[in-house]
């Protein structure tokens, strides 16, 4: 008897799965009837849609027998233990810029989530990496609430961009 249920198929659902999840939840949004161009709506449906047909491709893929490709990189001990450390220390990173966000800012906040994550992923050169942060979390902050509209916590940095 042959194994149908592999990880591959485990990972196509759930892509499907989130794809679909994406595409009905973006029909609950509304704009304005004045709204000029693509709209709030147009850019989840794309990436919902896409993701739907990717996990139906994929979902047809294994099983009609495809498999992923073995890990070949020069880089990859695939028997090495996991890093439980490190996913840890990433894991409470992240609680703590969800946690923070509305207090610090996005500025502030993104900032210290790129470096602190640059250096729990071996960053070297720790100068560099707090000013590449710095650079990211401003010019996240200035594409998303300038260039797209969308309204980020400013923090104690409200008012100065």
């Amino acid at each position: 008897m042959t194994r149908w249920w592999r990880p591959e198929l485990g990972l196509a659902v759930v892509v499907l799965v989130l794809g679909a999840l994406v595409v009905v939840g973006t029909l609950d949004v509304s704009a304005a009837a004045s709204q000029l161009g693509l709209g709030p709506r147009f850019f989840p449906m794309l990436v919902g849609g896409a993701m739907v047909v990717v996990g139906l491709c994929y979902v047809i893929d294994v099983v009609r027998g495809g498999r992923a490709d073995p890990e070949e990189s020069e880089d990859v001990d695939a028997d090495a233990p996991t890093d439980w450390r490190s996913v840890g220390l990433v894991s409470g990173i992240f609680l703590a810029f969800a946690a923070l966000l509305n207090v610090l800012g996005w500025i502030i906040g993104s900032a210290l989530l790129f470096f602190g994550l640059s250096v729990v992923l071996g960053a070297e050169h720790k100068l560099r990496a707090a000013g590449i942060s710095v650079v990211m979390g401003v010019a996240t902050y200035l594409l998303f609430v300038k260039g797209l509209g969308v309204s980020l916590p400013g923090g104690p940095l409200a008012g100065v961009i």
